[in-house]
């Protein structure tokens, strides 16, 4: 015997997470804020079957209601997705300003390989042939292929105080 949900379950494969959550609330009367494919697939096609064939038997719903622990148990909804805070600000603070460098639109020059390196200061990081680095280390890497300390490879040293 085949079985008549073949297709339809076969279809759930090829749905986007958009396609799924609309068949999820079709299928269970509410929405869901779940994007996990794999899991809306599972219970989508869970309850298709259920409801084609009949979901657990009374005598699995009893000893499932024995196994129970009720102090488990959610006593409270959960809250509206609408109703919850929002997120906090994002602090877009710039960090620190590193006392071994030089002031903002200076450059750092090394010579690598025969190959001359120039790497501009820039307010929230360095600018390297028209790349944008948050790191020194970083744009080290990009010249090297190799991770280095950003410091040790421009050779920057802490400033002296006289």
């Amino acid at each position: 015997m085949r079985n008549p949900l073949g297709h339809e379950l076969a279809a759930l494969r090829r749905m986007s997470v958009g396609t799924l959550q609309a068949k999820y609330f079709e299928v269970f009367g509410e929405s869901t804020t779940g994007r996990n494919k794999a899991w809306l697939q599972k219970r989508i096609a869970w309850r298709m079957q259920a409801n084609a064939f009949g979901g657990l038997s009374d005598r699995a719903i009893q000893r499932a209601s024995e196994l129970a622990n009720e102090s488990d148990l959610r006593v409270t909804a959960p809250r509206e997705p609408s109703r919850m805070p929002p997120p906090p600000p994002v602090n877009r603070e710039l960090p620190p300003k590193d006392e071994r460098l030089p002031p903002v639109g200076d450059c750092l020059v090394r010579d690598y390989k025969g190959r001359e390196c120039v790497v501009t200061i820039m307010p929230d990081g360095f600018d390297f042939e028209g790349e944008h680095y948050k790191t020194l280390s970083a744009v080290a890497k990009a010249i090297t292929g190799q991770h280095w300390n950003g410091f040790r490879f421009f050779k920057v040293h802490k400033q002296e105080s006289a």
